[in-house]
């Protein structure tokens, strides 16, 4: 659907980001124990962690049948015990789908801007860390629980599965993941992110960048979009793809990303009525 309120440049973008990733399957992916294509939706269910689902469209589900439909997705992963998002953007259809959503027990999380634009010129930026704090590409567990302790710090939310979920997404099989920390002269992990390489697209995808509040402000963020967009380059990818949180859009828009779209995480959890 064009939309008049997006640049040309910014609806071709969309139209890849559609196109490549949005309904993308990958065969064994590590960390899911099922990706399937369900009707109009693909549906992954992880190992640990919370499911997904995404789509490109509904393919005209409406009224009481799309009704059904979120119904039976969420009884999906009432019976294993799993929260999952539903990820909805913005110019989604049907239009009352956000409240379709909210009647099943989905409840809407902080709504983020999806980000496209090419690799090359943040490969080419020049961001600097300061003075005694450290870049490094990790894999060992006991880093990523650093990572995770960090996250709760943050977020205040419990990110007890994510170890577990960044170490299969490290081992394989499925697309290459590469998890950045940065740490301070003392050795805490003041910010951490990862990059997803979605081979066979032009696209790496941005992940995580959150940084502990005293750290903020120094260009600890930026160097670690430099370092995942040189490797992102290395590896032939055209594109990077960020959900940008409010805070991170205005830094990677100045970097040269371009908004396409929004999108609202809608979570349903167990034991939610």
């Amino acid at each position: 659907m064009t939309d008049p309120t997006l640049s040309a440049e910014a609806l071709t973008y969309r139209a890849a980001y559609e196109d490549q990733l949005r309904t993308r399957i990958v065969p064994g992916a590590a960390g899911y124990r099922a990706v399937e294509q369900v009707g109009p939706i693909v549906r992954k269910t992880r190992q640990t962690g919370p499911g997904f689902i995404g789509y490109r469209d509904l393919g005209g589900l409406d009224g009481p049948a799309l009704d059904d439909f979120i119904a039976a997705q969420r009884n999906h992963f009432a019976a294993l015990d799993q929260s999952v998002e539903w990820k909805h953007h913005g110019h989604d259809r049907p239009a009352d789908l956000p409240q379709r959503l909210a009647k099943a027990g989905f409840v809407p999380d902080e709504r983020e801007t999806v980000l496209v634009g090419p690799v090359e010129p943040l490969a080419a930026s020049d961001a600097a860390l300061p003075e005694g704090v450290r870049l490094r590409e990790v894999t060992s567990r006991e880093d990523l629980e650093r990572i995770a302790a960090m996250e709760e710090a943050v977020w205040g939310e419990d990110h007890g599965w994510l170890p577990e979920a960044l170490e299969r997404e490290l081992a394989g099989p499925g697309d290459p993941c590469v998890v950045v920390a940065v740490e301070a002269p003392d050795g805490e992990v003041v910010c951490a992110s990862w990059v997803r390489f979605h081979e066979g697209t032009d696209f790496a995808s941005l992940w995580g960048g959150s940084t502990l509040a005293p750290w903020r402000g120094r260009g600890i963020y930026c160097a670690t979009v430099a370092h995942r967009a040189r490797l992102a380059a290395a590896r032939g990818h055209r594109y990077l793809q960020v959900d940008a949180t409010d805070e991170s859009r205005p830094i990677l828009t100045r970097l040269g990303l371009v908004a396409v779209a929004t999108t609202t995480p809608y979570i349903w959890r167990p034991g939610r009525p």
